[in-house]
């Protein structure tokens, strides 16, 4: 995803990709994110641990609201609030 500019719209659906490489995945998402912007993430689980990964490696610089609470789907929305 580098390299392209993440917009208000962007959704990252992680339900088909490995959960190795989820994190990953989402970290640098979150990364290439300018202060402001946000991405919808996509789970087939509650993305609890997520958040708490967020929180210790990225304190301060994040906000997360869950938009769908399964129990099939969740979709949470995250934004950077400033740069990390």
């Amino acid at each position: 995803m580098s390299g392209h500019q993440i917009t208000e719209e962007t959704r990252l659906d992680v339900r088909e990709i490995s959960p190795r490489e989820r994190h990953p995945l989402i970290f640098q998402t979150f990364d290439d994110l300018k202060p402001g912007s946000a991405f919808v993430l996509v789970n087939d689980h509650d993305p609890k641990p997520l958040r708490y990964q967020l929180a210790a490696e990225r304190e301060g610089t994040f906000e997360w609201d869950y938009l769908e609470s399964g129990p099939e789907t969740w979709q949470v929305r995250i934004a950077k609030t400033k740069a990390s």
